[in-house]
Formats: C-alpha cells, sequence, structure tokens
C-alpha cells in the first residue's frame, strides 16, 4: 500500500467511529492527504524520510501542534494554534510520521475520565456505556479503534497506563528524565511536581512503543531535566537471567478479582517459559500512597491554578473543582521539606529492593473499565496501582495479557523496571503479548 492508501483508510476509520466514541477532537485530513502524497513522490524517487514514513499517528490534544488547534481541554485556549509542534511531535514527524489527528483529554490532563467543556466526553469503544479512563482516554480509544497507528500521551500519574489497561493497548511511560516536555500542557519547570509527567508512546502493539521511544528520548535544549541516556535495545535483554518480583494486592485500596486472575495467569506462563519469577511486594507502598497524596494536595491545586491563569482559562471545568476547595486561589504552593525528604527516603528503599530485581510484574489499576462518572470520586490512593511509579520516576507499560468474564473488557498488566532499564520493560512486555494475546480489536 502507499503512503497516501494507508492515511485515507485511518481517516475513514476515523470517520466511522469517530461520532460514536468521541475520541479525535480535530482531524486533519485535507493537510494529511498532502503529506502522505508528497511521501509517496518520495518514495518513488528511492528517497525515505525516516522509520516512520508515511505511518498515520495522532496526539493528544495536551501536545502543542504547529498549525492545529491544541487545548489542552481548558476552555482559555479554545482558539489556540500553535507556531510549532512540541519537540516530540516534531521527532515524530521528522521521521516521517503523518498527523492526522488530535486526541481528547480532561482539562489539563487532570482527571480520571476523558471530559471537558471544549470537547465533551469520550467512550470507550468496547463498551460505550463505560469510560476509556484519563487522562490519555482519547489517545487509547481512537489507537483501540484502528483510527490511528501510534499516538503520543501523557502520565502525570498513570495517565498512560491506566488507560491502556482499560481499552487493551500497550503504553509505556518512560524515566523520569528520558523525553522532553517542552510544549505540553504541563510543561516542564513546574515545581516540586515536575519530575512526574512524562510523555510517552501508545500503540496496539509493544514492538511500535520502542520504535517511538528511540525517536522522542532526548534532550532539546530547553527541558533542564532531560539526561542524554543511551536506550538500549530490548533484543538484548537475555530473558532467562531475569530476577522478576511479581504482586497483586498493594495493601491501600482492594484489588478486582478478574485483575488479580489475569496476573496470576501471567506469571504461571512466564514460569513455564522459564522465567525467574517469584511473589515479593514493593516496601512501603502504603506510605509512599501517603506521601504521593499529600505532595499532590499540598501543590497540585496551586500548579492547576497557574496554569489556569496562564492560559486564560476564568471558568474551569469540574474535574478540577476538587482543586479549588477552601482555596483562596493562590498560585503558590506550600510544601513542607520534611515532605520531600520522607519522599526521597522511600525513593532510596525502592531502589535498594531492586537490588534483587529487574522487573516487577503488578496491576495496572484496580479495576477494570468502569461507567461513566464512576472515577469523579477517586481520591490519589485509589490510583496507588499507578501514581507509585510517577513518585519514583520509574519506568512502567502496560500490556494487554487477557479479559473480563464477560468476554467483553480488556485487562492489562503492568511492567516496571528500575531507571533507564526500558529495555527490559519492553523486552517482557513482548513476551507477555506474544504469550497472553496481547491486543484483540473491539467489535465497533
Amino acid at each position: 500500500m502507499t503512503c497516501t492508501e494507508i492515511v485515507e483508510a485511518n481517516l475513514e476509520r476515523i470517520h466511522e467511529i469517530n461520532p460514536i466514541i468521541n475520541a479525535a477532537v480535530q482531524i486533519v485530513s485535507e493537510r494529511a492527504c498532502q503529506e502522505a502524497e508528497n511521501l509517496d513522490r518520495m518514495a518513488a524517487k528511492g528517497r525515505f524520510k525516516g522509520p516512520l514514513h508515511g505511518v498515520p499517528i495522532s496526539i493528544k490534544d495536551s501536545l502543542d501542534t504547529e498549525s492545529i488547534v491544541t487545548t489542552g481541554g481548558t476552555l482559555g485556549r479554545k482558539s489556540f494554534v500553535p507556531l510549532e509542534d512540541a519537540p516530540v511531535v516534531k521527532r515524530l514527524r521528522d521521521a516521517g510520521a503523518v498527523l492526522i489527528a488530535k486526541t481528547n483529554t480532561p482539562e489539563l490532563t487532570l482527571g480520571g475520565e476523558t471530559d471537558n467543556l471544549i470537547y465533551g466526553r469520550t467512550s470507550n469503544p468496547y463498551d460505550l456505556g463505560r469510560s476509556p479512563g484519563g487522562s490519555s482516554g482519547g489517545s487509547v480509544a481512537l489507537i483501540a479503534a484502528g483510527g490511528s497507528a501510534l499516538e503520543l500521551g501523557s502520565d502525570t500519574g498513570g495517565s498512560i497506563r491506566e488507560p491502556a489497561h482499560l481499552c487493551g493497548v500497550a503504553g509505556i511511560k518512560p524515566t523520569s528524565g528520558r523525553a522532553p516536555r517542552t510544549g505540553h500542557i504541563i510543561p516542564y519547570a513546574i515545581g516540586v511536581l515536575d519530575s512526574l509527567t512524562q510523555i510517552g508512546p501508545i500503540a496496539r502493539y509493544v514492538e511500535d512503543l520502542e520504535l517511538a521511544l528511540n525517536l522522542i528520548c532526548g534532550p532539546d535544549g530547553l527541558d533542564p531535566s532531560v539526561v542524554p541516556m543511551p536506550l538500549p535495545a530490548s533484543a538484548e535483554v537475555e530473558l532467562g537471567d531475569l530476577r522478576i518480583a511479581y504482586y497483586t494486592e498493594n495493601g491501600i485500596v482492594p484489588l478486582d478479582k478478574e485483575i488479580d486472575r489475569v496476573i496470576q495467569d501471567t506469571v504461571t506462563t512466564l514460569d513455564q517459559q522459564g522465567l525467574k519469577i517469584e511473589q515479593n511486594t514493593l516496601p512501603n507502598m502504603p506510605r509512599m500512597a501517603d506521601l504521593l497524596s499529600q505532595l499532590r494536595i499540598a501543590a497540585t491545586g496551586a500548579a492547576a491554578r497557574k496554569l489556569l491563569k496562564k492560559y486564560g482559562t476564568t471558568q474551569p471545568g469540574p474535574d478540577l473543582d476538587r482543586y479549588f476547595e477552601n482555596s483562596n486561589l493562590s498560585t503558590t504552593a506550600t510544601v513542607n521539606t520534611s515532605l520531600l525528604e520522607s519522599i526521597d527516603e522511600v525513593r532510596s528503599d525502592a531502589l535498594v529492593f531492586m537490588q534483587d530485581y529487574d522487573a516487577i510484574i503488578c496491576p495496572p489499576s484496580h479495576a477494570l473499565a468502569r461507567p461513566h462518572g464512576a472515577s469523579v470520586a477517586d481520591n490519589y490512593e485509589k490510583w496507588s496501582y499507578i501514581t507509585l511509579q510517577n513518585l519514583l520516576g520509574w519506568p512502567a507499560a502496560v500490556v494487554r495479557a487477557g479479559t473480563s468474564g464477560s468476554g467483553k473488557l480488556p485487562i492489562g498488566v503492568q511492567i516496571v523496571a528500575s531507571p533507564w532499564r526500558e529495555d527490559i520493560v519492553l523486552a517482557l512486555a513482548k513476551i507477555i503479548e506474544a504469550q497472553m494475546g496481547g491486543y484483540q480489536p473491539p467489535e465497533i
């Protein structure tokens, strides 16, 4: 197939399914087709732009895209058109990717349900009465429904990984400091919360995550946190040498029995494949969850208010109400230094634990996809199965490994490794995908 045929097929699929799931909020058909035609002319001359030559991609509406409205789900940016792509977006386009759509997000990406005052609510393609999660809910819904081949999402508290679980696709949050956040609605240099947010790829298959990750990582000369660390290839990982821990319940929030079952099935399968795996729990998880909760309660409200002021939003949506309760709308956070010292202590304890292991397999959420609105009252502890990796700054991926007893809803598992070891995460995600079935398309 030509680039034009591939792009047109994806655009046709978007126009077919988007009225049902409301995942794509901007569709750039004309520009995408023109780019695809140019890429076809290049290919006819034996020239290729890069490893993504002609691959149709979508981008979460929290990332700037040149000449395409980018709202971040907040009314102050309802008509905002960036002059340039975010660096991670530019890197994919420079590699030949064709941007065909932007995808929905809760306001400022700060919500567990993908809904906002500009574009409305996104539905889960496996059950339209259920949520795809947040904040990368539009991203995973479009990928799962076959509207795009590759997506970039963001993850501040599980916002790539939980939606990937809920919609049966693959997604990875890289190590804190891997990819620049320049041009993201939650930018770099956001104070004590800075290390929590990471940009990462979402796709139907794990091998596509690795391809994209290699393209987007590395310093951009603006985000001061990004480290020029090599990204080893997952193919070089000796699976038989890995020491793997796993756990189900985290001692904070009860786990859905179906997720427990899928993790146990995955562990049994890996053991049968000859991998070294044993049950052991990451230490201090209840304390980590409490510390993260304290940090976000102390700082997120001020950060959200500051960003809303920056973007000119005077009417925030319901997702942000909790950050304004009992507040004088101050944009300055007060965080006790003892809290930061305690966070460093638990991070250190976690690194000591990982001296005995190369990876951890664990739940990607406490629940399966839930009805719309069910996550509105969730607190930070409810998200503790996925937010702790943001506190630690470690790489973590989710891949589909099973299906609910009803045969309808996807169930994922989470793979976590020490800092800078995305190669281990991806190697294990690939074998789990191969052994447990991986992505399966929805019926819509």
